[in-house]
């Protein structure tokens, strides 16, 4: 069995050795040379995966170690009874705390707390539904819709566990918004521009969008406006129409913008190689249960103590958060595009997604609590700490 395999999907060769021999290529540099004499291939989103790129290969297998399947022809996959599988929901918690790490640092800056304001989620899948469970931790009241997934519900209910699912304009009165939709052109829910000039015109004077899911959902021009003007008071993109090639104007408006890693934590990568070995193996006849779990290596801190101090909570759970993952450095760092020639920009880029460092989740830092913080204890468990108490 002959794997060709991206060049910077973690533990690649640790994972996938035992099911066959690893070619590593360069990312971004696959080519019909490489997948000729392959068996399989797995990739990111940095390969497109097209007839041009398969033909007169031998391929029967292909994996994309993400979420998104933008770069794959699955239709010709289809035709050629290629195996395809991706990995959905592998990155699903570290989007969530990338939203709190967003979220956190507002209200931080602005001197307000999030307790009692009203977070709108559009989308309520793996990502969405992981939000929601953290807004609602911290004390924000959250405002649903998802229409597939309203209409799948039992006997046409708009309710599933007691929460109801709104029509997309009941949303445009929330504090904070963030989307959580794959990209479509068609079918009874098209989401390409979903969030245009007349959508975000309907948002509350002062709201706060935030883009995690594709950049083409959301109209750049129409934000860039609506920030240039002040109807939105802010916004955290993640997310490019036409990225790599970025609307520099439109980074320059927002309050944080990030080069698509929302969802680049190390935990995240690892669960999406697992996801696509495990596929691999059972299509070799094999036990998924079997594919090898490498450690991950512990987080920069590991570990933290709050208990004597007496803030509020919201704004130690504030604390925790940054410690462990500061978005403001990675606007920072993402702003220097600007100060690249346009030329150049498209390379900036993609070197900061392949050079990112690595960024485990929340859940690898214990914080420490006295018995006398209950709330606090409260927001770091649901934000995905775990928690030790004092003695």
């Amino acid at each position: 069995m002959r794997i060709v395999v991206d060049n910077i999907i973690p533990f690649a060769e640790e994972i996938f050795s035992p099911l066959g021999d690893i070619v590593a290529v360069e990312t971004g540099q696959i080519s019909p040379r490489h997948v000729r004499n392959a068996d399989a291939l797995v990739i990111r989103s940095e390969t497109r995966v097209t007839a041009e790129l398969l033909e007169g290969s031998r391929v029967r297998f292909v994996g994309s170690a993400t979420i998104g399947t933008d770069h794959v022809d699955r239709k010709h996959l289809a035709s050629r009874k290629i195996r395809f599988v991706n990995a959905p929901g592998s990155n699903a918690t570290a989007v969530a705390e990338y939203i709190f790490a967003a979220l956190l640092v507002w209200a931080r800056r602005y001197g307000t707390s999030l307790r009692g304001k009203t977070l709108g989620i559009v989308g309520l899948g793996n990502i969405g539904s992981r939000v929601a469970l953290r807004a609602e931790a911290i004390g924000l009241q959250v405002l649903r819709n998802d229409p597939p997934l309203a209409r799948s519900l039992p006997g046409g209910k708009r309710a599933s566990s007691s929460k109801i699912f709104l029509p997309l304009d009941e949303l445009m009165g929330a504090d904070f918004l963030t989307i959580h939709v794959p990209l479509t052109s068609g079918g009874p829910d098209p989401t390409f521009h979903l969030f245009d000039a007349a959508r975000i015109g309907r948002m509350r004077r002062g709201a706060f969008l935030i883009n995690t899911s594709r950049g083409p959902v959301v109209d750049g021009t129409a934000l860039k406006d609506a920030l240039r003007s002040n109807h939105l008071a802010g916004a955290c993109i993640d997310v490019w129409e036409g990225e790599p090639e970025i609307d520099v104007e439109l980074l320059e408006s927002v309050f944080l913008g990030t080069p698509h890693i929302a969802g680049y934590s190390l935990d995240g990568k690892l669960n999406a190689v697992l996801a696509v070995a495990r596929e691999l193996s059972s299509f070799l006849g094999g036990n998924p249960a079997d594919v090898r779990v490498p450690d991950l290596p512990p987080s920069n801190i590991a570990s933290l103590d709050f208990s004597e101090r007496e803030e509020p909570a919201e704004a130690l759970a504030g604390d925790a958060v940054t410690m462990c993952y500061d978005i403001v450095r990675d606007d920072n760092e993402f702003r220097e595009i600007a100060r690249v020639p346009s030329d150049q920009r498209r390379a900036f880029f993609l070197r900061m997604r392949l050079a990112y460092p690595p960024r485990r989740e929340f859940r690898a830092t214990t914080v420490t609590t006295s018995p006398e913080q209950g709330d606090l204890t409260h927001a770091l468990q649901g934000l995905g700490f775990r928690t030790a108490q004092s003695m």
